[in-house]
C-alpha cells in the first residue's frame, strides 16, 4: 500500500537552553544555511548589540534595527541584497525579529531568529507584524530557518515582556475556538494538525504553577511560542493563533496606540472572547476560569482598566475589531453585537472577571 505522508515546514534547528547563544556560530556555519560564511546580523536597541559583539563571528556585519516599521524592514532588505549576504541573524525582541524576517524574505536569504525575550509567538512564525502609516499590519514571510533562545538572556530581559508571552500563548485557545466556529458556521476548512500544535502550545503553559523566575517555565514558554509559529506555518496563515483575541488587540493598537504590548492585549482579548462565548453561546465556564487564573498568576492584565483603557474605549475597540481582519470569522462576527450591546457586555465582563 502507498504510504501517505505530510511534509511539515519546520526550522532546521531549535535550540532553547542556557548558553544557547554560544552555539550560534555553529548554527550559522551549517552549510545548509551559509556556504561561504558571509553573514549579516540585525540587532535591536536592547541586548542585541552586546550579544553580537560577544559572538565569535569575525566576518559578520552588524545592522541596527531601531523600530518595527515597514520602512525599516524594506531598508534592511536593500542592505542585505546589496551586500550579497548568505544569511541574516535577527537578535533581539519581537520588533527586531519581525523586521529581520520581512527583510530576509525580500532579500531571498535564510534568517535565524535569536530571541532575547519571549513577548509573543513571532520568534518562529511565518508572519511579520510591522507598523505603517495607518497602524500595524501582518505580512506573510518565510519562517526562520533556525531558532535560538538563550534562557540566560531571556531572564535578563524585563519580566513584563517575558510574562506577555504567556498571554499570547494562551490566546491560542480563543483562536482555535474561533476557527472551529468558522468551520461549523461558514464551512471554513480547519486544519487538525495546526489546531493540535496551537492547543498543545497553549496548554503547555496554561496550568503550570511556576513563573518566569523558573528556568523550566521559560523553556516551556519558549517551546510553546515555537510550536505556535509552526502551527501557523502548517495552516498557511495566522488562523490557529489569531482570532477575536487578536482582532481586539489590533483594534486597540490602531485606536489607542501605545496602550500596552501584544501579549498582554492578546490575553485580555482571549478572556473577553471566552466571556462572550459563555454568556451568549452557552460555552463552558472552564476555559474562562482557567485563562483568568493563568493571567492573574503571571501578573498580567485582565480588564481594560489594567492597561489604562476605560470601558467605553475598550467597547469602541471591540466594535472596530472585525474591521482589522476582513474576511476572518470569529465570535465577534458571529454575534454581530450592536454598539449598545457591546458596551453592556464590556461592563458586565469587568464586573464578572475583575479582581
Amino acid at each position: 500500500m502507498p504510504l501517505l505522508a505530510r511534509m511539515l515546514t519546520a526550522p532546521l534547528a531549535i535550540d532553547v537552553r542556557r548558553g544557547a547563544i554560544t552555539n550560534l556560530g555553529t548554527v550559522l556555519a551549517d552549510r545548509r544555511i551559509a556556504n561561504e560564511g558571509r553573514i549579516a546580523v540585525a540587532v535591536g536597541p536592547g541586548q542585541g548589540r552586546k550579544i553580537a559583539e560577544d559572538l565569535d563571528l569575525p566576518d559578520c556585519e552588524i545592522f541596527q534595527v531601531d523600530d518595527g516599521t515597514v520602512d525599516t524592514a524594506v531598508e534592511l532588505s536593500k542592505q542585505l541584497r546589496a551586500g550579497a549576504y548568505e544569511a541574516v541573524a535577527g537578535i533581539g525582541g519581537g520588533k527586531t525579529i519581525d523586521v529581520t524576517k520581512f527583510a530576509a524574505s525580500m532579500a531571498g536569504i535564510p534568517m535565524v531568529a535569536v530571541a532575547t525575550n519571549l513577548s509573543h509567538d513571532g520568534i518562529a512564525s511565518p508572519v511579520s507584524s510591522l507598523e505603517h502609516e495607518s497602524g500595524k499590519g501582518s505580512y506573510g514571510v518565510t519562517m526562520p530557518i533556525a531558532v535560538v533562545v538563550d534562557v540566560d538572556y531571556v531572564r535578563a530581559a524585563p519580566a513584563a515582556l517575558v510574562r506577555a508571552g504567556v498571554g499570547d500563548a494562551v490566546s491560542n485557545l480563543s483562536a482555535v475556538a474561533d476557527w472551529q466556529l468558522a468551520g461549523v458556521e461558514q464551512g471554513e476548512p480547519v486544519d487538525g494538525m495546526a489546531v493540535t500544535l496551537s492547543r498543545v502550545a497553549a496548554e503547555a503553559v496554561l496550568y503550570r504553577p511556576d513563573s518566569v523566575d523558573s528556568e523550566d517555565f521559560l523553556t516551556a514558554l519558549a517551546e510553546a511560542l515555537v510550536l505556535s509559529g509552526m502551527a501557523m506555518s502548517v495552516a498557511g496563515s495566522s488562523r490557529p493563533c489569531s482570532g477575536a483575541c487578536h482582532e481586539i488587540l489590533h483594534a486597540v493598537d490602531q485606536l489607542f496606540p501605545g496602550t500596552s504590548n501584544h501579549g498582554e492585549l492578546a490575553g485580555i482579548g482571549a478572556l473577553f472572547s471566552f466571556y462572550l462565548r459563555r454568556e451568549l453561546l452557552g460555552g463552558p465556564a472552564g476555559r474562562l476560569d482557567d485563562i483568568r487564573a493563568c493571567l492573574i498568576r503571571h501578573e498580567l492584565p485582565i480588564t481594560p482598566g489594567d492597561v489604562g483603557l476605560t470601558e467605553e474605549q475598550f467597547a469602541r475597540a471591540v466594535e472596530f475589531a472585525p474591521q482589522t481582519r476582513p474576511g476572518r470569522y470569529t465570535v465577534l462576527e458571529h454575534l454581530n453585537l450592536d454598539a449598545g450591546a457591546v458596551r453592556d457586555k464590556v461592563a458586565a465582563y469587568v464586573r464578572a472577571v475583575g479582581r
